[in-house]
């Protein structure tokens, strides 16, 4: 039987449902507002690869999806425009259950999301294929393929270190427990990782930079933590393994249904999914600027061929059009604001000061104004 579900509240839908990478999954768009009496929750990287991978359409509502209804505001006056943000898969438990209503509520805006690996996303964009008015990435490297046509600027403004979720109730869960105690070695964590049955899940490299890390961090923790030869390569299997890679919006919804016994997963949705988890060291968990050339220090070869090095993972921001709708520029300011930012706090994100890239003139004024001395 399935394990029992953890960490989600009982008032949320689940947005999607677990899919393999390449099984696009879209959901309808349902009203903004009817969140607004029920949000009770406190607050509540990479490189240049472009291969489409698969995404999930919702919006601020955790009710039942409709396939034909748009999102409309339950402000007075109705909406003023509306931020069509293309996001990375990570950030769709907090865009869609935190802070699209919030924004809705604070700027009378309406909110559509949805969610993808990053790459995939942006390929997407560039096809034509999805017309969002407003991208966040993990790095900047999926928004910079974007240039000139369709931005010249973003904004980086929060990271988030990877960890290793579990499921509570796998028969794995003592031994995980013990080594996120820090009563076992982390070397035991990539032992557990060979056990026979042990069933792992991560994201697609070729369209997720979470994907690319996760991959990176086995290869670095055979060389930081002293691992039998090999280890990194038996672990993963190939870099597309079908029996561990699926679409990064559906990989926490399958450990939560114990379809897995560990995954991987940024530390921000680890604990707004409410899942255990083991932490990585800041040399591994790819959340540490600072340690940008460590982490340059793994490196792998994308189906296509690229070769693509480890990068800290940082969450980017920016609006798509030139020019781009007011709303889009309102979102970006709002996921600046300090409300925005503690929203983001509170979802287990690591806060950076928000800093623009790229050409300034062309940042809009509501998000300069949110900068600072950026």
């Amino acid at each position: 039987g399935q394990a029992e579900r953890v960490g989600r509240p009982g008032w949320l839908g689940r947005v999607g449902q677990p899919g393999r990478v390449g099984q696009a999954k879209r959901v309808g768009r349902v009203a903004t507002g009817v969140l607004a009496g029920a949000l009770t929750l406190a607050a509540c990287g990479g490189s240049t690869p472009t291969q489409s991978g698969s995404t999930t359409t919702s919006t601020s509502s955790g009710a039942a999806p409709s396939t034909s209804s748009r999102s409309t505001p339950a402000t007075t006056g109705g909406a003023k425009g509306t931020a069509d943000v293309a996001y990375a898969g990570s950030l769709e438990y907090l865009n869609e259950t935190v802070v699209g209503p919030a924004f809705h509520r604070a700027t009378g805006n309406a909110y559509e999301g949805r969610g993808g690996g990053s790459f995939g996303l942006s390929k997407e964009i560039l096809a034509g294929e999805i017309t969002p008015n407003v991208f966040e990435s993990v790095g900047a490297a999926p928004i910079a393929a974007l240039v000139p046509r369709y931005t010249s600027w973003w904004v980086r403004f929060a990271a988030s270190p990877i960890v290793v979720a579990y499921n509570p109730s796998t028969r794995f869960a003592p031994e995980l427990r013990a080594i996120a105690a820090g009563k076992r070695p982390l070397a035991d964590l990539f032992r557990l990782f060979e056990s026979p049955g042990f069933l792992l899940g991560r994201t697609n490299p070729n369209t997720d930079p979470q994907g690319q890390a996760f991959v990176e961090m086995v290869q670095l923790a055979e060389r930081q933590l002293h691992l039998p030869s090999g280890a990194a390569a038996r672990i993963l299997g190939s870099l597309d393994n079908p029996a561990q890679v699926f679409a990064e919006t559906a990989l926490e919804a399958r450990l939560e249904a114990g379809q897995l016994d560990a995954a991987s997963a940024f530390r921000s949705q680890a604990i707004q999914l409410h899942l255990p988890y083991v932490s990585l060291p800041a040399s591994l968990n790819f959340g540490e600027p600072s340690e940008a050339a460590t982490y340059a220090g793994a490196s792998l070869r994308l189906s296509d061929g690229t070769v693509v090095h480890g990068s800290p993972l940082v969450l980017d921001i920016t609006t798509i059009g030139r020019p781009a709708p007011t709303a889009a520029g309102t979102f970006v300011a709002y996921v600046l604001s300090r409300a925005g930012q503690n929203e983001l706090a509170a979802g287990g994100y690591t806060l950076l000061p928000p800093t623009a890239f790229g050409n300034r003139a062309d940042v809009p004024a509501s998000v300069v104004a949110e900068l600072g001395g950026s």
